[in-house]
């Protein structure tokens, strides 16, 4: 390797997140934002947003993103990849459009992007796609030149991505009681979206039943599980659950719920579980409260050990896993030969979000894609 990694084209790198409240005037407010046009009244917003009360009315997810900041930085400077990075949010401040008018401002031209989300699907993707394009909008009815965007490719199978997980999941294991250990089941467990949605997930030759959301998850939790398998010599049974369901009832989201698969296993006569939550970046709210509050209580109820491993966050790993993926790209667009770091059988996920990707239900701009009108 070089002294001096090379980015070019790209002048700077935006994480681009979720966002979330810092205190309890924030909660209402921020969770309006994310409902923007559902029109749910403000007093269900203020009973949805007791779960954030019960954490002083603050999200852990900037926190969280401030610490990949850090780890990011710490990375590119100890590599020699001079990147400056930016942090923009879809819902809360720092507000994506007042990030990509700082950088505007800087004379940034070519920016990647990296979404705090892995895996196709319409929120996880292209509703981050719909935003830039939504920002990069309103930047040009201003008078300013909107920057070029491009997105870092979906990283769920990246080894950087992978490796934090595994470790977490066998820590666990360890954990866990002696006389439990051996026969405990893993729940990998990743965000409820309605079917409809995980079926039109991913390139139009990826969509069908669960589209390429289901078997992204799927294939992540299978490398896990084999890895598990081979470091510890026992082949624990395990299944794709889901959590955080937030849908009106009449519709059908993505089943079976972490709290039914407790239930479940507790009948089954499983004797502990490992909780894993392999489609999420960090320990935001959805893991602090739908496992470690929700989930967990359930298990106790049930007399059922349990355990929740990490997940990524700020792992150096994961920051070497995004280094990796920029040069990568860098390469891609200056037309070299590059051999995208993937395990599984899926492989590298594409650069370029084709047209017809997580299609939303009414057409909306979305930029970084090949339907891009920022190209």
């Amino acid at each position: 390797m070089s002294d001096a990694l090379d980015a070019t084209p790209y002048d700077a790198l935006l994480l681009l997140s979720f966002g979330g409240p810092e205190g309890p005037d924030d909660v209402v407010p921020f969770l309006e934002n994310v409902t923007r046009g559902r029109g749910i009244p403000k007093e269900r917003l203020k009973e949805v947003g007791q779960h954030y009360f019960l954490f002083g009315g603050v999200s852990p997810i900037n926190d969280q993103n401030r610490a990949l900041l850090e780890a990011l930085r710490k990375d590119f400077a100890e590599h020699g990849l001079d990147l400056p990075i930016y942090w923009g949010n879809r819902n809360w401040a720092p507000y994506l459009t007042d990030t990509l008018r700082e950088m505007v401002a800087d004379g940034r031209r070519r920016v990647l992007v990296l979404a705090t989300s892995a895996y196709a699907s319409y929120s996880g993707c292209r509703q981050y796609r719909e935003n830039l394009a939504d920002s990069l909008a309103e930047l040009a009815a201003e008078g300013l030149e909107p920057p070029r965007v491009d997105k870092l490719r979906h990283y769920f199978n990246h080894p950087g991505f992978l490796d934090p997980m595994i470790d977490g999941v066998l820590q666990c294991l360890a954990d866990l009681p002696e006389d439990v250990r051996a026969g405990a089941h893993i729940a990998f467990t990743t965000h409820s979206i309605p079917t409809a949605s995980a079926d039109t997930s991913g390139p139009a030759e990826s969509h069908g039943e669960g589209g390429a959301y289901v078997e992204e998850h799927l294939d992540v939790a299978q490398l896990i599980a084999d890895a598990v398998r081979e470091r510890t010599g026992v082949d624990h049974p395990w299944r794709l659950v889901y959590q955080s369901r937030s849908g009106a009832p009449h519709i059908p989201w993505l089943e079976p719920d972490i709290c039914d698969h407790l239930e479940t296993l507790h009948g089954a006569g499983a004797p502990a579980v490992v909780m894993a939550p392999i489609g999420f970046v960090s320990d935001h709210m959805e893991v602090l409260y739908d496992l470690d509050t929700e989930a967990t209580a359930k298990a106790e109820e049930l007399g059922l050990p349990v355990r929740r491993s990490a997940t990524v966050g700020d792992d150096p790993r994961f920051a070497a896993a995004v280094r990796d993926m920029v040069l990568e790209r860098a390469g891609v667009e200056n037309g070299q030969e590059v051999t995208p770091c993937a395990l599984g059988a899926l492989g590298a996920s594409h650069h370029l979000c084709p047209v017809g990707c997580c299609p939303s239900r009414t057409p909306r701009p979305a930029a970084a894609g090949a339907d891009s009108p920022y190209a």
